[in-house]
């Protein structure tokens, strides 16, 4: 007797605790059973699991096929069907509308198998992430049974984007020892080769990607969906037969010989081993055919269609508002986009992207895309951030591949704010409001000034708020760390509050409906700015404070396991979607903004206008507080970034030491005995260090060497080795070759490493700020200690959508100089953005920081909705093919995934263009470059 035993299945495919909603009946809870005995019967599902359903003895096929649906949290349903051997050992389908045991005699013998049932003939009519994920592992079944034919190029390619979505990226050894261990064809060895050359081509693919690539390569092969059913033919010849989405398909072997399109179709009919396929009169071809069957063979293929069209089941998910939840899949090694952001407590966005492919943010994918995500994704998403299940209260929608109700990542493949299916149509309402404000130039950088310091106050309540309720309020906090906090950030906190009334207050003068083409006193910034300014003056005292408060964390930190997690699981909360040390330098950050936005107003006016002389004084006493505080701004950025990257780096100790400045960080491709295999490179200004990505929970990359670079030269070798783009390191000790991915990227590499040889020579006598007093004065813990601090924060888990990790799976670098002029280009605003092959536009609140986009429903939201990591896209503007009539209008797009976004005038969307410009594919090698 089969024990029941917990839905272990169910919840690595998401399944909800409580039943969800009924595929074939919209809007119902489980299928209500009739009363009768409770009978226990086991089903199979598509990855290998099995979990047992228990229903009533009278209950009809139907309610059986609903539980499994609602076990799965699965929408598209009717695609799937059930099947089981009955006595006859004959593969047959269980009837929906015919009671469950009048079919099955000896359920507790019986395994029935959730299989696809219906193969549409294009994949990207399948609406949901997890109905492609089931497709593919039903296409991945079929390859391991001999079923899918095809040629040995194809099999190749679709084994390779199973293994990516399973295992992930490329690495010689793993990837032989998993094709070694697992038989994803009926004669693998031969071609494993081709499959490992193809499967080294997918860097970065996430698997909610793969499952597109494999369902696009299999819907093109003609056995696709294809199920053979043995029969013979008038004269006793042997044939087989096959039900498509163009009609009947005659098999002699494997090679079709015949078929007969629905529209020649007239009628289907059999009685017993007859099967007649009556045609509409033609007079070209006979009016009849008439095959024979082995015994029970029609049952399986001409069994009573009881469910919706394929039309129905698309309209039915458009227009539904079902609960999506992340799903995870069992064979995979990598987290999905939808999973990714589930397990980081985040939801979702494009992808992430990410996903992914961002991740979804998808990333993401975009799940991707964000990302792809992520990133995704996407999901794939820069520190942990895609789209978020929810408003500010927690309802709502996923944007990145189906993430949590917390949090997620980078391909934008399920979700209203991803997705056709949530937009807000408001155009009218905003082309209305539109006119009614003020064209001046002035108005829209005073805006800028408002909608920038709206999310400035909301990052400095990370700090003056979440953190020290969440946090700072734990007795493991030292209380002279919690005062020097709570003392210097609160009273930022309440300047700027009475600084944001005062903006609101004059910009709503200013476009107000019955003034807003009026002149007067109300038309101006400046005598707002340089009264705040002066009052930041007041607290400089303060903000000099903020680098101390940074190092005594970070010192209280590696002092204490206990903090030290306890911001770990901090920065894993929605409302921290950045780094948390990026929180506690905003207030510096913040400084730089003003000054930007002054010298646009100055350079904007003539001197003879009216606001011109209180922007100027604003300007220089602003920029004398940047001057006094610059030194300091620098240190903490290089610090803050290497205490970043030391969580994302393992087997490196010490990174966090005097002198050591961050200089780059990207892929490159490292030559050696196995071929060019992707490494992720990380420079400094003493060493640089390649990595490999791992496969752990903690999603760090492993240190594979560090190369001193004190006495190193440099020299490109492109003819020498025949690698395009390669370049030579010799080092004191030995020499590594490396090949960038294109030749900017190269040009950027040489010249970094070459600055940070220079600076090597003179690293033992540059100063910098380091965690250590002179003496080395940091309370050191013991082995034992340090060994626990370490376990714990790997069972934890590190986020795996940093920027790190965006560039590795973009494969491009950034610099320091990036991230200084990443700091300096910040943006809010509202903007309207649509897909590429839909026609409303949704109006979201969106935040350009840290290289990424976050997006939110308003301003006041707590958390963003979702991010898209723009490292690798490109912007441009959409051309006249795309059919975009709208003005203002900038295009975002990164292989497969394009967003298109609109500003509300000239002025924003070039700030828009520029700041993103600053972040994309195109990065300045310096500062100079952008302007």
């Amino acid at each position: 007797e089969v024990k029941q035993k917990p839905s272990a299945a169910g919840q690595r495919l998401g399944a909800p605790d409580s039943y969800g909603v009924s595929t074939l009946e919209p809007g119902l809870r489980p299928p209500t059973q009739p009363p009768g005995r409770q009978v226990s019967i086991r089903v199979q599902m598509l990855d290998d699991t099995q979990e047992v359903f228990q229903i009533s003895q009278r209950s009809a096929g139907k309610v059986l096929f609903d539980l499994v649906c609602v076990h799965l949290n699965l929408t598209e349903g009717d695609y799937f069907g059930l099947e089981y051997q009955d006595h006859r050992k004959m593969t047959v389908w269980l009837d929906l509308l015919k009671p469950t045991l009048k079919q099955i005699r000896r359920p507790r013998n019986t395994i029935l198998r959730f299989v696809v049932k219906f193969f549409p003939p294009d994949h990207t009519q399948l609406m949901e992430e997890l109905t492609r994920y089931l497709f593919a592992l039903q296409v991945k079944h079929d390859l391991a049974c001999g079923r899918l034919i095809c040629n040995d190029t194809s099999a190749a390619l679709m084994v390779s984007h199973i293994i990516q979505s399973e295992i992930g990226d490329f690495d010689e050894t793993q990837s032989w020892q998993h094709l070694l261990h697992n038989k994803y064809l009926p004669d693998q060895d031969a071609i494993r080769d081709k499959i490992t050359d193809c499967h080294r081509k997918l860097v970065g693919q996430t698997p909610a990607e793969s499952d597109y690539q494999l369902l696009e390569i299999a819907r093109r092969l003609e056995m696709y969906g294809v199920r053979l059913h043995p029969a013979k033919d008038r004269e006793g010849t042997k044939l087989s037969l096959a039900v498509a989405h163009t009609g009947v398909l005659v098999f002699q072997g494997y090679t079709k010989i015949n078929a007969f399109n629905w529209s020649k179709i007239r009628k289907l009919s059999f009685k017993r081993k007859r099967f007649l396929i009556k045609l509409r009169t033609d007079p070209t071809v006979s009016s009849s055919n008439y095959l024979r069957w082995p015994a029970g063979t029609a049952a399986r293929f001409s069994g009573r269609f009881a469910g919706r069209t394929q039309k129905q089941v698309i309209d039915y998910v458009k227009d539904s508002e079902y609960k999506k939840i992340p799903f995870e899949r069992k064979h995979s090694k990598v987290l999905s986009n939808s999973i990714q952001f589930f397990k980081n407590n985040f939801n979702a966005f494009f992808p992430f992207v990410s996903s992914s492919e961002f991740s979804v943010f998808y990333l993401p994918p975009e799940s991707p895309d964000l990302e792809d995500i992520a990133l995704g994704r996407t999901h794939v998403i820069v520190n942990g951030n895609s789209l978020v299940n929810g408003q500010k209260a927690g309802g709502g929608a996923v944007l990145f591949p189906g993430h949590s109700p917390d949090r997620q990542p980078l391909s934008p493949l399920t979700s209203p704010l991803l997705t056709e299916a949530g937009y807000v149509r408001n155009e009218d309402e905003e082309e209305a409001r539109r006119k009614k404000f003020p064209t001046d130039k002035a108005y829209f950088i005073a805006k800028e000034l408002l909608t920038t310091e709206r999310t400035y106050l909301n990052d400095l309540q990370v700090i003056t708020e979440a953190f020290q309720t969440t946090v700072v309020n734990d007795e493991a906090f030292p209380d002279p760390l919690k005062k020097l906090i709570s003392s210097n950030y609160d009273p930022v906190y309440k300047f700027h509050q009475e600084f944001l009334k005062e903006t609101e207050q004059r910009l709503a003068q200013w476009e107000g409906r019955s003034n807003a083409h009026i002149k007067g006193d109300y038309q101006r910034i400046g005598d707002v700015l340089l009264k705040n300014i002066h009052g930041l003056r007041q607290l400089t005292v303060h903000l000099q404070k903020h680098s101390e408060c940074l190092v005594e964390l970070e010192r209280a930190c590696r002092s204490s396991r206990r903090l030290e997690c306890l911001c770990r699981d901090f920065e894993l909360q929605r409302v921290c979607y950045l780094p948390l040390n990026i929180f506690l330098l905003r207030p510096l950050h913040r400084l730089l903004h003003y000054k930007l936005i002054l010298e646009r107003l100055c350079k904007h006016y003539p001197p003879t206008h009216d606001d011109f002389r209180d922007c100027r004084a604003a300007l220089a006493d602003i920029s004398e507080i940047v001057l006094q505080l610059q030194g300091a701004m620098m240190k903490m950025d290089n610090f803050q970034k290497l205490l970043e990257l030391r969580k994302d780096l393992s087997g490196i100790e010490n990174l966090v030491s005097p002198g050591r400045e961050f200089i780059r960080l990207g892929c490159l491709s490292k030559l050696s005995g196995k071929g060019l295999q992707q490494r992720m490179f990380f420079l400094f200004s003493d060493i640089l260090v390649y990595t490999s990505r791992g496969m752990t929970p903690s999603n760090q990359f492993k240190v594979h060497g560090q190369l001193p670079l004190y006495g190193m030269t440099i020299r490109e070798s492109e003819e020498e080795w025949g690698v395009p783009h390669s370049f030579t390191l010799f080092g004191q000790r030995h020499s590594v070759v490396v090949a960038a991915s294109c030749a900017a990227e190269m040009e950027r590499w040489v010249e970094d490493i070459r600055m940070a040889i220079d600076l090597a020579d003179s690293f033992s006598n540059r100063v910098f700020l380091c965690l250590l007093t002179e003496d080395g004065g940091v309370e050191h813990e013991s082995e034992e200690e340090l060994a626990g601090s370490r376990s714990s924060l790997e069972r934890q888990g590190h986020r795996g959508n940093t920027t790190v990790h965006v560039c590795w799976h973009r494969n491009t670098s950034v610099s320091m100089v990036d991230f200084s002029v990443a700091v300096e280009n910040q943006l809010s605003g509202n903007l309207l953005r649509k897909f590429k092959n839909s026609n409303g536009w949704q109006k979201l609140w969106v935040v350009f920081t840290n290289f990424s986009l976050f997006f939110y429903k308003s301003h006041q939201d707590d958390y963003p909705l979702a991010s898209l990591p723009l490292l690798g896209y490109s912007v441009t503007v959409p051309s006249e093919s795309e059919n975009i009539h709208k003005d203002y209008v900038f295009k975002l797009h990164f292989k497969s995934h394009c967003y298109y976004f609109r500003s509300e005038s000239e002025y924003t969307f070039e700030r828009w263009m520029e700041v993103i410009r600053s972040t994309t594919c195109s990065l300045p090698s310096s500062k100079k470059d952008l302007y």
